[in-house]
């Protein structure tokens, strides 16, 4: 029996996700840096641990990055490596940083061929989407959202609208009137019975065909096929610390919440699944995310 890494819900007086666990190797196919689940809690080792290394922690070890520093900022440096003493020319820190580069031109490789082939393919079924919100919904097709990228950056997100015109006004007017829409919203940052969600939207959503316009921002480099969930501006206070770890990659089209999500899963967890990404990001779990994301959506698991 394979041993598994806890990961747990419960919130720290230090940040929103105290311990975002790695995990252990699992039957589905995901690496042990990868894999989350929820047996048992264990108590937090102090550990010092190159922010976005690739490294293997032992079971049982959380990482504890330490927080930063008053007035210093919270756009950490991408990917650095934090050696902790000099080292030599051609050290391990070197070694570090070259690998890190070899996997990042990899990785953008794989997106940009991943994007034009899935335009290439998406693109009837782009067209009739396109061709329903107009038909079925007042207003534009597009809907472009500003949301947090990689080193902090702002980028405008694509996605078929889904929703009306006017679902800002709608959301305020529920969450001022409705406690239990409130609750939920602040829980999860979102409604499982939505009133701005149009019919056509619904079915987009359950579906995930209202990301696919996500294909120009994977080939823009805002995107990539694979990474944490972009955020906008209000979420960055429920990462805490962790935002740090979510600006060293791009936000992707997929991910570890989407392929392993259900319909409870809270946001603190959904944290820790792109701090975990973040630190294990490789070419293979790429590729594993990018294999399990097809069951995912037709199966459309936690899409609501």
């Amino acid at each position: 029996m394979r041993p598994r890494l806890p990961i747990s819900d419960a919130a720290s007086p230090l940040s929103p996700v105290s311990h975002p666990a790695t995990a252990v190797a699992h039957a589905d196919g995901l690496p042990a840096e990868a894999r989350l689940n929820t047996p048992r809690p264990l108590a937090p080792r102090a550990m010092a641990a190159p922010m976005g290394a690739h490294i293997a922690l032992p079971v049982g070890a959380m990482p504890a990055p330490a927080a930063p520093a008053q007035g210093t900022a919270v756009f950490a440096p991408d990917r650095a490596p934090d050696r902790g003493h000099a080292e030599p020319h051609g050290g391990a820190g070197d070694r570090i940083d070259a690998d890190d580069r070899m996997g990042d031109v990899v990785l953008r490789l794989l997106d940009v061929v991943g994007a034009l082939c899935a335009l290439v393919l998406a693109s009837p079924v782009m067209l009739l989407v396109a061709l329903a919100v107009w038909l079925t919904s007042p207003g534009p097709v597009l809907f472009a959202q500003r949301r947090i990228g990689r080193h902090g950056q702002a980028f405008f997100c694509l996605k078929f609208r889904t929703m009306t015109v006017d679902a800002d006004a709608q959301l305020r007017a529920l969450l001022d009137s409705d406690a239990a829409a409130r609750a939920e919203w602040q829980r999860t940052q979102k409604l499982r019975l939505d009133p701005r969600v149009s019919p056509i939207g619904r079915f987009l959503r359950r579906t995930s065909l209202d990301e696919l316009p996500q294909l120009f921002n994977v080939l823009a480099g805002s995107m990539s096929l694979v990474g944490p969930r972009p955020i906008v501006e209000a979420e960055i206070a429920r990462y805490g610390r962790h935002f740090a770890v979510y600006c060293q990659v791009r936000p992707g089209l997929t991910g570890l919440w989407q392929v392993q999500r259900d319909g409870s899963t809270s946001y603190r967890r959904r944290v820790a699944f792109d701090v975990a990404f973040a630190r294990a990001r490789s070419p293979r779990l790429y590729l594993l995310i990018i294999a399990r994301t097809v069951p995912a959506v037709l199966t459309g698991r936690g899409a609501w």
